[in-house]
């Protein structure tokens, strides 16, 4: 604990505390994600720590079971994007050639429009399900990922080690988890916080558009879309939400900067 700076442990403290609450929402919530307990923005009490929202449900009830929401699909498209994305930039570099080109020209083609309105057309012709969004959002930030894998790989696959491994006959998976992987982990925990950081922006601005989840289920972008009106009346409720989103993702990037200095430290001691 020593060695970790203020600032990173500050970030682990609040992305421990909002993903601890994302667990145990069923049994931490004061009331059912969707029960009305009073009137419409009642203002915060003993019964109603942040008040209530726009029909009267209790606010801070909708929070914790829209973080729950929020970060499920978050990791979920972070993880995809980065399995997906990873593994094709590695599998271009390594290959290179047509295979290289093909895939980089088709990662170029998806990249050149943007996420946002790629996402809001798919949207409107099919059903806005948690699945559809997780895959959606994945698929999309995989291209990001895709150009940091591949930028990455291809300084790595021109080391010995790996003109070695070839020599050696190694298959292109060998060279992809065993060689290429462990050298590019670095920058992709880096990036993973940044991505999983857009996916919570992203899900949030879906929601806030209409698009992303759907009533009865709550997150934090659609808690600001179903109390915005409440702001012209002087009433916070929408801005709750809003402080959730700037928290957690201020966290994720402070602990993602901590592990890239501490595990580029280690690649430098090593070296």
């Amino acid at each position: 604990m020593k060695n970790i700076p203020i600032s990173a442990m500050i970030g682990l403290f609040f992305t421990g505390l909002y993903f601890l609450m994302a667990v145990l929402a069923p049994f931490i919530a004061p009331y059912g994600m969707s029960e009305i307990v009073g009137d419409v923005w009642e203002p915060s009490s003993s019964e109603f720590l942040l008040g209530t929202d726009s029909i009267g449900r209790d606010l801070l009830t909708r929070l914790i079971y829209g973080g729950r929401t929020t970060i499920f699909i978050a990791t979920m498209a972070t993880i995809l994007s980065f399995v997906t994305g990873s593994v094709l930039g590695f599998f271009a570099a390594v290959s290179g050639g047509w295979v290289d080109q093909a895939l980089s020209r088709f990662v170029d083609l998806i990249m050149s429009i943007p996420s946002l309105i790629f996402a809001l057309v798919v949207l409107s012709v099919m059903p806005t399900t948690t699945t559809i969004l997780i895959v959606l959002m994945g698929l999309l930030d995989s291209t990001r990922v895709y150009r940091l894998a591949r930028a990455v790989a291809v300084d790595i696959t021109v080391m010995d080690y790996v003109e070695a491994a070839r020599l050696r006959g190694e298959k292109i998976g060998w060279i992809i988890f065993r060689e290429t992987l462990p050298n590019a982990l670095s920058p992709l925990v880096a990036e993973m916080g940044l991505r999983f950081i857009f996916a919570v922006l992203f899900i949030s601005t879906l929601s806030f558009l209409g698009l992303g989840v759907q009533p009865p289920l709550a997150d934090w972008g659609g808690i600001v879309k179903e109390n915005k009106e409440g702001i012209n009346y002087g009433i916070q409720a929408a801005l709750y939400p809003a402080y959730a989103i700037a928290t957690l993702c201020i966290s994720i990037n402070l602990v993602a900067d901590w592990i890239l200095n501490r595990t580029t430290s280690l690649k430098g001691g090593r070296g």
